[in-house]
């Protein structure tokens, strides 16, 4: 009788721990689609967002995004809402805003103060929306057609860079295919401004389909200038994995070398409705061998 009541207890003891154990780990079973950082550049929803923002996040969230990065900034504000209520809507939908596109080009001559009055009230935004970095994603045109605007801006991105790092953002820069098949007095667009800029103030944001059409190879950058790249851009021709014609997983199995802490899908061209060319894409990277 003594040793029944020993096995029903060390039963009940078991089932217990069971039960427990369900109620704790449980939850990651059900958010299995959130077990990997996947972010998603909002320029990929771009017209979605600006008809309803709301339900556009809310859809996101459910499909399993666990950040964004705007490309809505203007004026203090993201898509109209003011930094604090668009951290909220994302919260709500379990996500969070790590950063943004925006910025402004090279003042003209007497329009610095103007220029940095404009980053001060950029920079604060961000900080109170809970944004880790702002990405600048282009150049002016005038920069890749004389060396010395191009120096002016990496001396301008600089000064943007330590105005970002007091507020406890970083800064950085977005490429296209153009800053790789542009040379300058012999000097490729990419490579110069890597090389006049501070690494402790200006990161770079890779966009791994934007190199590729570019002519050049994502892990070369890497090796060559090892740390720079915080960010990737993770984009194919239309929703990722859909061409064929881009091989992700060198530069995941770079990342360290490369300094990566982040990566956001972006998807400019769509065989589908946006929304659901996003998902697919999510789904590719969450079902990617390479990814964490």
């Amino acid at each position: 009788m003594k040793d029944f009541k020993t096995r029903t207890k060390s039963l009940l003891l078991t089932f217990t721990l069971l039960a427990f154990s369900a109620s704790v780990f449980g939850g990651n079973v059900m958010a299995s689609k959130k077990e990997k950082e996947i972010g998603i550049q909002l320029w990929s929803v771009r017209e979605d967002m600006k008809k309803d923002p709301a339900a556009t996040i809310a859809k996101l969230g459910e499909i399993g995004y666990a950040y964004v990065e705007a490309a809505g900034y203007n004026d203090g504000k993201f898509y109209g809402m003011e930094p604090e209520a668009f951290k909220a809507l994302l919260k709500k939908n379990g996500m969070e805003m790590r950063g943004s596109h925006t910025g402004i080009n090279l003042p003209k001559e007497g329009e610095w103060d103007q220029a940095m009055e404009w980053w001060k009230t950029c920079i604060a935004a961000h900080k109170a929306a809970g944004a880790e970095w702002i990405v600048k994603p282009s150049m002016g045109r005038e920069s890749y057609e004389d060396l010395a605007i191009l120096k002016e801006y990496c001396d301008y991105y600089n000064t943007i860079g330590e105005m970002c790092n007091k507020a406890g953002i970083r800064f950085g820069y977005h490429n296209h295919a153009r800053e790789f098949d542009t040379e300058l007095e012999g000097k490729i667009f990419y490579d110069y401004l890597l090389e006049n800029t501070d690494p402790k103030k200006v990161m770079f944001q890779l966009d791994l389909y934007w190199i590729q059409e570019g002519g050049k190879d994502a892990v070369d950058y890497f090796k060559k200038y090892p740390g720079r790249f915080e960010l990737y851009h993770v984009k194919d021709v239309e929703e990722l994995g859909a061409s064929g014609k881009i091989d992700f997983e060198p530069a995941f199995k770079m990342a360290k070398k490369a300094g990566m802490k982040n990566y956001i899908v972006e998807v400019e061209r769509y065989n589908y409705a946006p929304i659901v060319s996003v998902e697919k894409s999510f789904e590719f990277l969450n079902n990617a061998s390479f990814t964490k």
